[in-house]
């Protein structure tokens, strides 16, 4: 057969699949032998239908074609056998072992005569090799891991199991050009064609015909193609095919027919009795291990004995976890609080957003930026302290020609696109923005003002209703469901799709992804009512529920992951919000107080693992998630639409709510309320620490000390750039390296600095406490610097918004003035029994600039940046700590470089060494991570650099720095590093060059130099 004639086979399994020809699809797989499809092969397998899958096989394989092929089919009879013998069958097991166990006598007769005996036992589980076999279903189970082992490494299947990857409906597109082409070669073309017939060419008949339809509305001139494609096994050429995962125990009954255990090792070995030689894991599942070599508590340290910690560390799923939510002088975090004093009700803002908002986001990190998307297609976002509108985008196409040609008609005919989400990825690097008209934008947050695209989807068919971020296998994914029935997953870098999980039969309106157990999974509604959830495997639904009301519906779960809610409203207004008890998939509780005839869709969001609020009947609707009863009502001060929109920051201090003339209301509660003022005014603090340490100022420069070391030529040039979501890098040479970062081959060349006109300089003002900075760094604020001095006390040097400084940013333009609370506390390193002008500092600040980690050689210190005060000490010297960097994902992972060479990766909640990693010969000098690559990049004074795989602390590569020639690299010197915004690109600082990695291959893409000091 011919090559198109493959590939219109293809096109035809494709059009079957979305006309739902479910047997006629198979059928065809099977006499083309073009595409063997898994999952069909997987369902005939558990469902026992033996036959259908002999006869399947037969299509692209036989009994003799090779040692694989001989064992699956082996491996299916045996299995038939084995369940005629468990029913007490005995003339069908008999007639199974002459008709099919036979054929292997030839090849294996002492096996053949084992199998026979099995006859001549009450129970065949008397066979030693046959002891442990369960029931009937998870026998079938661990066969079928073994079955899709063999089949992949079975060369007749080879480029068979992968689907080609087409767009859908791609015979009808193909049908669509054929027809357009032929009204273009019409003698009198007519605007409405009469389409009646694919049998014959088109030709449009005499002026004076009867009318046809519009093409708008004809499927087969160009209007929207119905039952938009694929069904999962079409969609098998995804990036990558994960091994089935263990269900959790808490969805065991909202989900059927869960998936086995991870795959053994396949076989092609020889026949066997047994049960294939599966991993432990498939009876008993449990978490897949780290590496056992590296995740232990080392006998060699001291600081591995796990204690009470006074840390108030979240634990909140999905989102990053910062070192000790923010508090501010005087508050203390507790779960025990006065209700109605704790939700935020006080009206403290209010912003003008220009059209009405549709849905909003707060920022994970920085709770007071908010992120708004309206009816018009617009996305704003919000400094809500300052109520200044930092970024303001109005819809628009980045790349039409990339879009689907029904996109493109349908924008020039109406141009008009509402935006039905707006969410921040957990770290707040990234945020995404669902359309009603196909799209999805992510885009790439870098502070203040500084947002730019990332990616463009055209993801669904009509609407994209709803839009999550999840990581499933440790990588950041983008979820999206839409008018086409359709949820999809997307590689948030990428873009490329990984996922496509159909079964629902009406519009998809949300999603909520979750993990329980280490098991990654997606609850999905429908406008029909229906509940669905979904692993990340391509194997379909797990749950096919009803939710109250049977419309609209949403799900969300409590901040700590525990508890699952859903609110929903149906066609005829009445709107329910209910608890779902996951372990029986039932209601478990349902709130009253909602109006009985709802005006609009209700919208609600949960908070501090305590409250539900709902905006419903002009107000916004308060409950305690464990009363049924309503809590209490507020309008705002009036002014709000029936349904208003609502949305909780991270903390719960703070509520958006939509407010009519395309306004928004910023509610908070005492702590939202300081937070706001805490940012107000700054400038105020500051400045009044300025005033009072007057008399001592001094001009003194960030190099100072006369030091010519490396560490003082580079900590008077530091500079840190906004990293692309990075947790923080911390090296202490940070250059900003610029360029058009619309053009991403280029985004880390060096820019050349040639006049002196281009640099600027600035003495930052100083009292008589430090003589000397070893160690200096920008806030990722970008407000402010934090320096370490020679006698372990840290400066903090801030920059005030005012006229001269309307951002508030550093600038050599403007002066910072020297900060302190008023308390006049200090933030010292402990140095009990060190010398701290002979220790190596470091230090790290947490993502949102709370909290700064600290060493002076001494034990390690947890700084409050907001009060100064000490929150903890841990891990006493020796090794004293010279190096400390935040996990990206997690701010109570640690990296912390020692001075023994070592990096020890150390959990802060539970204070305890998770891994140890041995590499360098010498001390710890850098460490970065990248969250691109899930990589930690570590640096020494032996001038090697070493990659680490983050997930399981393994070492990837190492390479040791390109040393000019006539210079020792056997002489110990600082190497500092740093990821560029890109997080490929790794910036390397040593005292004979200055160089720029690839981390990929650890390749030197650039090298410059420094002269020989004379």
């Amino acid at each position: 057969m011919s090559s198109l004639s493959r590939e219109l086979v293809f096109l035809i399994l494709q059009f079957l699949d979305e006309e739902k020809f479910k047997e006629t699809v198979h059928k065809l797989e099977q006499e083309s032998g073009f595409f063997f499809n898994m999952k069909y092969f997987e369902d005939e397998v558990h469902n026992g239908n033996w036959e259908d899958v002999e006869k399947y096989l037969s299509g692209f394989t036989k009994v003799d074609d090779n040692r694989y092929s001989m064992k699956i089919f082996f491996e299916i009879r045996k299995q038939k056998y084995l369940e005629a013998l468990d029913k007490h069958d005995r003339s069908k097991a008999v007639d199974i072992l002459v008709k099919d166990l036979k054929v292997f006598s030839s090849f294996n007769e002492e096996l053949f005569k084992e199998i026979t005996q099995l006859l001549t036992l009450e129970n065949f589980r008397e066979n030693e090799q046959l002891s442990k076999y369960g029931d009937t279903k998870s026998a079938r189970a661990i066969m079928l891991v073994e079955l899709k082992k063999l089949i992949e490494a079975n060369p007749l299947f080879r480029d068979k199991l992968q689907f080609p990857n087409l767009k859908n409906s791609r015979l009808r597109t193909l049908i669509n050009q054929s027809l357009n082409w032929q009204h273009q070669l019409c003698k009198n073309p007519r605007p409405n064609p009469d389409i009646k017939t694919l049998f014959v060419d088109h030709s449009c008949g005499q002026p004076n015909g009867a009318r046809a339809p519009s093409p708008a509305n004809n499927p087969l001139l160009g209007g929207v193609v119905p039952k938009p494609g694929g069904f999962p096994p079409l969609a098998a050429h995804v990036p990558f095919q994960p091994m089935p995962i263990p269900v959790p125990t808490s969805l065991a009954s909202w989900m059927s027919n869960p998936p086995t255990g991870p795959h053994p090792a396949v076989s092609g070995g020889p026949l066997g009795l047994g049960s294939p030689p599966i991993q432990a894991g498939l009876k008993h599942p449990r978490t897949p291990p780290t590496n056992h070599s590296l995740d232990f508590q080392p006998a060699d340290s001291d600081h591995v004995s796990k204690r009470t910690r006074p840390l108030g560390l979240s634990d909140e799923v999905g989102l990053p976890v910062n070192v000790l939510p923010l508090t501010f002088p005087g508050h203390a975090h507790s779960q025990n609080f006065n209700a109605l004093d704790d939700f935020p009700k006080s009206v403290s803002r209010s912003l003008s957003q220009g059209s009405s908002p549709m849905s909003m986001d707060f920022h994970p990190i920085q709770q007071t930026l908010l992120l708004v998307g309206t009816n018009v297609g617009d996305i704003a976002l919000w400094e809500v302290s300052s109520r200044e509108k930092l970024v303001q985008r109005n819809f628009k196409v980045w790349d039409l020609s990339k879009c689907t040609m029904p996109l493109q008609a349908g924008l020039v005919k109406d141009p008009g696109v509402s935006v039905n989400r707006v969410i921040w990825s957990p770290d707040g690097s990234l945020f995404g923005v669902a359309y009603s008209r196909h799209l999805v934008q992510i885009y790439s947050y870098h502070g203040n003002d500084d947002v730019r695209q990332h990616l463009e989807i055209d993801a669904h068919v009509g609407g994209v209703n709803d839009l999550a971020f999840s990581h499933p296998h440790k990588q950041l994914s983008v979820i999206t469901c839409g008018d086409d029935k359709l949820i999809k997953v997307w590689d948030a870098s990428t873009g490329t799709k990984q996922y496509s999980f159909e079964g629902h039969e009406a519009p998809v309106y949300s999603v909520c992804p979750h993990h329980k157990e280490n098991i990654q999974f997606i609850f999905s509604t429908a406008l029909d009512g229906k509940i669905k959830a979904w692993l990340y495997d391509n194997l379909g639904s797990r749950v096919d529920y009803d939710a109250p009301g049977r419309w609209c519906t949403t799900m969300a779960y409590s901040a700590d992951g525990t508890r699952l809610f859903s609110c929903g409203t149906s066609k005829d207004g009445e709107s329910h919000i209910v608890e779902w008890n996951e372990s029986e998939g039932a209601v478990k509780r349902t709130y009253q107080g909602f109006r009985k005839r709802s005006l609009g869709v209700v919208q609600f969001d949960t908070t501090k693992n305590k409250f539900l609020a709902a905006g419903d009947d002009f107000s916004i609707k308060f409950w305690d998630m464990d009363n049924t009863q309503l809590l209490t009502s507020i309008d705002a001060d009036g002014g709000l639409p029936a349904s208003p929109r609502i949305r909780f920051n991270k903390n719960g201090t703070l509520l958006a709510v939509s407010a009519n003339e395309n306004g928004i209301k910023i509610l908070a509660n005492a702590e939202g309320l300081r937070l706001l003022r805490t940012f107000e005014n700054l400038a105020f603090d500051a400045s009044r620490a300025s005033e009072a340490s007057k008399p001592n100022v001094k001009p003194m420069s960030a190099a100072a000390g006369g030091s010519t070391g490396l560490t003082d030529r580079v900590s008077s040039v530091v500079g840190i750039s906004m990293m692309n979501g990075d947790a923080r890098n911390h090296g202490d040479v940070k250059p900003r390296i610029t360029e058009d970062t619309n053009d991403k081959s280029k985004i880390w060349k060096l820019t050349e600095i040639n006049e002196p006109s281009q640099c600027r300089s600035l003495k930052l003002p100083e009292n008589l406490r430090v003589t000397k900075i070893l160690r200096l760094i920008y806030t990722n604020s970008g407000s402010a610097i934090l320096a370490l001095g020679s006698n372990a006390i840290h400066l903090l040097w801030k920059w005030v918004r005012n006229e001269h400084n309307s951002h508030g940013k550093a600038t050599a333009n403007i002066s910072p003035q020297l900060w302190q609370p008023s308390s006049g506390i200090l933030m010292t390193n402990d140095v009990t029994d060190t010398n701290p002008e002979e220790s190596v500092p470091c230090f790290a600040l947490s993502k949102n600039d709370s909290y700064v980690m600290s060493a002076s050689g001494g034990k390690i210190s947890l700084f409050n940046m907001m009060t100064f005060k000490t929150m903890t000490t841990f891990m006493p010297p020796p090794p004293a700590a010279t190096f400390l960097a935040f996990h990206p994902q997690d701010n109570n992972i640690i990296a912390i470089g020692m001075d023994d060479s070592s990096i020890q990766i150390y959990n802060v909640r539970v204070d305890e060494v998770k891994s140890k990693l041995k590499g360098h010969s010498k001390r710890i000098t850098g460490l970065a991570f990248s969250h691109i690559l899930n990589v930690l990049v570590s640096s020494g004074a032996d001038a090697q650099l070493c990659v680490w795989n983050s997930v399981g602390w393994e070492m990837e590569k190492s390479r040791f720095l390109q040393m000019p020639s006539g210079r020792s690299p056997e002489a110990p010197s600082e190497t500092r590093i740093q990821f560029h915004q890109d997080q490929i690109h790794l910036l390397v600082v040593h005292e004979t060059q200055l160089a720029i990695y690839d981390t990929n291959k650890l390749d030197c893409m650039h090298q410059v130099i420094f002269p020989r000091k004379r």
